[in-house]
């Protein structure tokens, strides 16, 4: 008979992420298991509260998931050797690169018996957008590709069939790599709720961390153009501007904040206001994502959408003619991103029939328990694959 009230032990690389993206997955868990975390400092009392009425039990760590930083990585490793040797979990969970990298190499000398680390997208260290291979992608993709050797033990989670090609392709993983293929982190349709959208004036909602490849700049030149026409459309940007190794330069980030085109309201802790606000979300990435969560909160909300034809992002566009919820555009093509939002100002009707149809997908295809199910499925050993 399978062990019941298996330790399993999540590492992250943001405390922010455990409850929106790891929320319902540890709840799902935490049913039958005992659920550890591994995340750097917990600073909101709000976030740490939580975790600990659902009976998560924190560790901490100092890792700095954005740059590299030898000493803290080096600090992170030893901790977590440390803490998998007291613990001895069942199961080892990490999720984005460093947690994925560092950690599967580090459950694998400590014997644990199930590995399952998850990439949530490949990043700019795949990204599409350059034929350039940085230093540091080299390094990347050779880590990465030590941590995922096949091994009895591991089981590889992607949330597109796009990086398991990707991943095949630069000969990170092979045939004998135990893939799982999952449909994103999924949204709860509970907690997004359907709403109509207001079509007396078209509002556009950009939702992402200011980095180049989420195809901010593009929003914003995409936006003054609609501006010059249609003056009164309004263009909102939410999402931190932080340290990052492809964050938008300053000059870039003084125009938004003060020219007026883009309305930036930076980091929220809820956006679901913000998408009810709105007519229409637009990402225009072509970062290499996973599914990207907040693509998913705006047709869970009914909100009609426009992204690129890029990894990931694609996921989220329903092609069929009559059952469509939104627009695929070219990577970096401000000009065909303007298009599409000038074609919802002057086609209203479609930013309800849009939205209505993406409800109905996020349901179909990305609903978050029907997603745990089969997250629960492989972290517990009983998924084929």
């Amino acid at each position: 008979m399978e062990k019941r009230n298996k330790v399993i032990l999540i590492s992250c690389d943001s405390p922010r992420s455990l409850l929106d993206f790891r929320g319902k997955l540890m709840d799902a868990l935490l049913v039958d298991h005992e659920v550890h975390v591994f995340t750097p400092p917990i600073t909101q009392g709000a976030i740490a509260l939580q975790l600990k009425s659902m009976g998560v039990i924190t560790h901490e760590n100092h890792l700095q998931p954005s740059t590299v930083h030898v000493t803290s990585d080096l600090k992170y490793i030893s901790d977590l050797y440390r803490l998998i040797r007291k613990l001895k979990p069942d199961v080892f969970f990490p999720y984005t690169f460093k947690p994925v990298i560092y950690g599967t190499v580090v459950a694998r000398i400590c014997g644990v018996r199930t590995i399952a680390p998850m990439l949530t997208g490949l990043g700019y260290n795949f990204s599409e957008h350059t034929d350039r291979v940085t230093p540091l992608q080299r390094i990347t993709r050779l880590l990465l590709k030590i941590s995922l050797m096949p091994h009895a033990n591991l089981r590889l989670i992607l949330q597109n069939n796009d990086d398991r090609a990707s991943l095949r392709q630069h000969n990170i993983i092979s045939a004998k790599t135990k893939v799982h293929v999952v449909n994103g982190s999924g949204v709860d349709l509970d907690h997004y709720h359907y709403s109509e959208p207001d079509l007396g004036k078209v509002r556009f909602l950009m939702v992402s961390r200011l980095i180049k490849a989420k195809g901010v700049e593009e929003y914003y030149h995409a936006a003054r153009v609609v501006k010059a026409s249609f003056p009164d459309t309004s263009f909102t940007l939410i999402g931190a501007y932080e340290e990052n190794v492809d964050t938008i330069d300053a000059e870039l980030y003084q125009r938004i904040v003060s020219d007026g085109v883009l309305d930036y309201v930076g980091l929220v802790t809820d956006v679901r206001p913000y998408i009810k606000d709105a007519s229409v979300v637009v990402l225009p990435s072509y970062y290499g994502e996973g599914v990207p969560r907040c693509l998913l909160e705006a047709m869970a909300m009914g909100r009609a959408i426009i992204t690129c034809d890029s990894v990931g992002c694609r996921e989220t566009v329903n092609l069929l003619k009559k059952q469509t919820n939104g627009f695929l555009v070219p990577r970096k093509d401000a000009q065909q991103l303007a298009s599409r939002m000038e074609y919802y100002i002057n086609h209203k009707t479609d930013i309800s029939r849009f939205g209505r149809n993406g409800r109905k997908y996020a349901a179909e295809k990305f609903d978050v328990h029907e997603i745990n199910k089969v997250m629960v499925n492989i972290l517990s050993g009983t998924a084929q694959g």
